[in-house]
């Protein structure tokens, strides 16, 4: 059962703020979302993600076209679920997309496989600084930066996610995530963002992290 501060969060996440932004817990995607896969469903996958009490919580920028757009969950691909990768979250193979191969996103196979590496994957949240999915005009299937509006608006519900997990400690994932959570006046350790070659600076910054 939730919580009513993460209630309040949940209520947040049913606005869309503006065009050329999907929203994975309320919207379909009909060109790739499978007969069982859909709003309800990524909201299921979310409300069992986050049903723990966290002891990290790693902040990415915005949700992607290959992850959080078809698993409902950030930093977390098709491919990942159906392979039974993602604690709390069950599985029986069932495909969540129509595409020819499950969505498969670099970045969500890297912090994944770090959070199982480094033993701390049943204990880990994560979430957006910016939680839907900002995409270019006219292409779905694709990623853009969020403005510094729509930037602002996210700032909502990232602020009811962390009243609801006062002791986790707090990682910014990129640049984006670090300014987010300095428009919070939160403090948090700063972590390479793991796409454009920034995958190994990514787990050696966690693992430091987390030895220090």
């Amino acid at each position: 059962m939730s919580s009513p501060t993460l209630d309040s969060f949940f209520k947040l996440l049913h606005t869309t703020p503006g065009e050329q932004v999907f929203n994975p817990w309320t919207q379909r995607d009909a060109g790739t979302d499978a007969p069982g896969n859909g709003p309800a469903q990524r909201l299921q996958r979310l409300r069992a993600h986050l049903a723990i009490t966290p002891r990290q919580i790693l902040i990415g920028e915005a949700s992607g076209y290959q992850g959080c757009h078809v698993s409902g969950i950030p930093f977390t691909s098709e491919r990942l679920i159906i392979t039974g990768a993602i604690p709390r979250i069950a599985t029986d193979g069932t495909r969540l997309s129509t595409r020819e191969r499950p969505w498969s996103e670099p970045s969500a196979t890297t912090v994944w496989g770090t959070l199982h590496e480094l033993g701390i994957a049943d204990e880990t949240v994560l979430w957006n600084a910016f939680p839907w999915h900002p995409y270019k005009p006219g292409q779905l299937q694709s990623n853009r930066t969020p403005t510094p509006a729509e930037r602002a608006l996210g700032l909502t519900a990232l602020r009811a996610l962390l009243a609801a997990f006062p002791a986790a400690r707090l990682f910014a994932v990129g640049r984006h995530a670090e300014a987010a959570m300095a428009d919070l006046g939160r403090n948090v350790t700063a972590l390479r963002h793991p796409s454009m070659g920034g995958a190994t600076a990514f787990r050696s910054g966690l693992q430091k992290a987390l030895r220090g």
